[in-house]
């Protein structure tokens, strides 16, 4: 079952939320965590082991309800995805759905993202890395608690293959500014746009339920997306 660990990080990017667990998903921590779950350690994952074959393995940060995770899963079965969160009722959600679709190719963490990125993350081993409508803290005595910080990104960077690519998406303007500040003053990474700022959203980012809200309202989004570069770390 999902543990949560002790605690080595002063600062958390998120707030863990008690929420309501349904007994669906409840049965499915028990039932399915157990084939698709990844306990915490201190020890770097062997992936090939982990999904039983050789293959490029993308990462997603903060998947919430997994619809997007999912969908990616369900459309490009070539690919291995790892999804972390924090919340328990998210984490038994997709569960349920990874068995409903019969996917193989989908890992799950309940844990502090940071803490798996440095700890379980192998170097060199992610394909790509998505990071949608991560929490702006938009206040600014809450900025510190933003997750995409520079310790960040190099922490990410290292991480990737050569060519690997980073995408975030948020729906706050001003936390859009700060990522794009933040990553491209990284030289580990270089933006896809020609202007260095936004690009319009990609078809391999699905569209999700609050964003269809979100645009019905006259609400924007930002897309930034960046590759990999040969620097070294």
């Amino acid at each position: 079952m999902p543990t949560n660990g002790a605690s080595r990080r002063p600062v958390r990017s998120y707030v863990r939320r008690s929420g309501r667990i349904t007994a669906a998903q409840k049965k499915a921590l028990g039932d399915h965590w157990p084939t698709f779950g990844v306990e915490y350690s201190d020890a770097p994952v062997d992936f090939d082991r982990l999904f039983g074959r050789t293959a490029l393995r993308v990462l997603e940060i903060g998947f919430g309800n997994g619809a997007c995770l999912i969908e990616l899963a369900t459309r490009f079965k070539d690919l291995d995805f790892l999804g972390v969160d924090v919340h328990e009722p998210g984490v038994g959600h997709v569960l349920m759905e990874i068995a409903k679709n019969d996917l193989s190719n989908v890992r799950l963490f309940c844990h502090d993202a940071v803490e798996v990125i440095c700890d379980q993350i192998p170097e060199a081993s992610l394909a790509g890395v998505n990071l949608f409508f991560p929490d702006p803290w938009p206040k600014k005595r809450h900025h510190k608690r933003r997750l995409v910080q520079e310790e960040f990104v190099r922490l990410v960077a290292s991480k990737f293959r050569p060519g690997g690519f980073l995408h975030i998406a948020t729906d706050w303007s001003e936390y859009g500014e700060h990522i794009r500040d933040t990553v491209n003053g990284c030289h580990h990474f270089t933006n896809v746009s020609p202007t260095g700022a936004y690009i319009e959203r990609p078809g391999t980012r699905p569209l999700t339920h609050f964003e269809r809200r979100g645009k019905e309202l006259g609400l924007e989004t930002w897309d930034l997306l960046y590759l990999r570069n040969t620097v070294e770390i």
